[in-house]
């Protein structure tokens, strides 16, 4: 009996290896999942991807292009997973055509923004800061209006989204009362 593997040593080594498996397609999903074609390729981020292919964040004089995932997946594994949960519920609108047509769409744009705003404000603008840290940011370089409302902002503790809705994305309009 000596050199075989006792029966619970095959089983822990097979479930060892399933969940090798597993992560390394969860990780394979995960990267899958955040690409902007992704994103796009449902019927109702086709506005969304227009916008963004207008603003600053697709083409610039850094020439670095900002995706979806940048803005709209943190980094940290909990609130990545958090993110991906509340996705899901993207997609199941996007089957029930909740915001299949333009209309619809613009319906509740107000609603989903102010989704987005407040996840970014509770994060202290987390994504963002990825590429606009305070530490990085060169004020003296700046025109005279961004430089004096940077530092103001600063002093305040206000953070990205405070001031800079609408970068990426057309900016709703708020509706007379909550939908």
């Amino acid at each position: 009996m000596r050199g075989r593997l006792s029966f619970s040593a095959w089983s822990v080594a097979v479930l060892v290896g399933a969940g090798v498996v597993l992560a390394a397609l969860f990780n394979v999903g995960l990267a899958y999942t955040n690409k902007t074609a992704f994103c796009v390729s449902c019927h109702s981020m086709r506005w969304n991807n227009e916008e963004w292919r207008e603003s600053e964040h697709f083409v610039n004089h850094a020439g670095v292009r900002i995706g979806c995932a940048n803005c709209h997946v943190p980094k940290p594994f909990v609130p990545k997973m958090i993110a991906k949960i509340t996705a899901a519920r993207d997609v199941w609108h996007e089957i029930l055509g909740t915001i299949g047509t333009q209309e619809k769409f613009e319906k509740y744009r107000w609603t989903m923004a102010s989704r987005v705003w407040a996840k970014m404000k509770a994060s202290d603008s987390r994504e963002c800061r990825v590429c606009h840290g305070w530490e990085a940011m060169a004020l003296d370089e700046q025109d005279k209006v961004a430089r004096k409302k940077h530092a103001q902002a600063r002093e305040e503790g206000k953070t990205c989204i405070d001031c800079h809705k609408g970068v990426a994305h057309e900016m709703p309009e708020k509706p007379e009362k909550g939908i």
